[in-house]
């Protein structure tokens, strides 16, 4: 099986250059590759890469992810997660490939405290879910065979994230806020690409497996939660913090404003991608303990 792998240097995209190995040839990419294409924003030539390649999967894991900037670069974001999007698509079905694309809880409207299903009526709150919703929109209609992984709260150890920042602002700052408002589910880009594999694996089996999923770890907490369970994580593992885990104030969404609005609902309803795939998913402080452990080099 010949997998074409883009955006392989993103936290996810790292992740899957490790779990597709073990299924096949896998060609990775990103937007500096040099003898293949793998610059989203250049459509004609991610086609020739796909034309020339020809695999059997594409997995994308590349996208535009500045959720403010995009407020002033509709155009931009636009054309990486919709445009490339419905190119990948389109060239998917072309050559029967089946084709992975990771998606967001950003295209529901965030409103409510129930966990959005897949088919739940969405509505974007800002650009980038915008943008989002257009390019699984377009995989859609191509009719190409397809997986779509909408994710949420997504960390890795590799590269900056949100439990890295909450370590180093606990260690200079003799205070720390967070907001306490907003409530999801932090997710492991290593889950996410064992998950992709799987998945692959079993779609390509049985094509009927084709379709929407969400995927997420199991739970549900705040940025505030989160922040207090790494900082008490911290303190386990000798991290010198100047702020305790109980010292961490709530703030309210209203206290940090940013140009992209945010949903304060970002819980995901998991419960078709376990059936269909008979999976187990862990939940999320599992997985961000691990993580922690491995950037302490414990």
């Amino acid at each position: 099986m010949k997998i074409l792998l883009l955006g392989k240097n993103g936290q996810v995209g790292w992740e899957l250059q490790r779990s597709l190995a073990p299924l096949g040839q896998v060609l990775a990419l990103d937007s500096l590759s040099n003898e293949y294409c793998g610059d989203l924003a250049n459509l004609q030539g991610l086609a020739e890469t796909v034309r020339t390649y020809a695999p059997d999967v594409i997995v994308n894991a590349a996208a535009y992810t500045a959720v403010d900037k995009a407020e002033q670069e509709r155009e931009q974001a636009f054309r990486v997660n919709a445009e490339a999007v419905a190119l990948l698509a389109q060239a998917a079905a072309q050559i029967d490939a089946l084709l992975v694309h990771y998606s967001t809880d950003y295209v529901f409207p965030g409103q409510g405290a129930a966990a959005w299903r897949e088919e739940d009526a969405v509505g974007p709150l800002n650009v980038y879910g915008e943008s989002k919703l257009a390019g699984e929109e377009a995989i859609q209609a191509s009719r190409c065979a397809h997986l779509i992984f909408r994710t949420s709260w997504v960390y890795a150890a590799r590269g900056n994230n949100f439990a890295r920042t909450m370590l180093r602002l606990a260690t200079e700052r003799d205070s720390l806020g967070v907001i306490d408002d907003q409530f999801g589910a932090p997710t492991g880009a290593e889950l996410i690409a064992d998950v992709t594999a799987h998945a692959i694996t079993a779609a390509r089996r049985d094509p009927a497996l084709s379709g929407l999923y969400h995927l997420a770890a199991a739970g549900e907490t705040t940025w505030c939660g989160y922040a207090r369970f790494v900082l008490s994580q911290a303190v386990g593992l000798g991290v010198p913090v100047k702020v305790s885990a109980e010292q961490v104030q709530s703030l309210t969404t209203d206290a940090y404003p940013t140009p992209a609005r945010r949903p304060a609902n970002s819980r995901l309803d998991t419960q078709k991608l376990q059936q269909a795939f008979a999976l187990n998913l862990p939940d999320w402080r599992q997985g961000v303990a691990r993580m922690l452990m491995e950037i302490q080099g414990k």
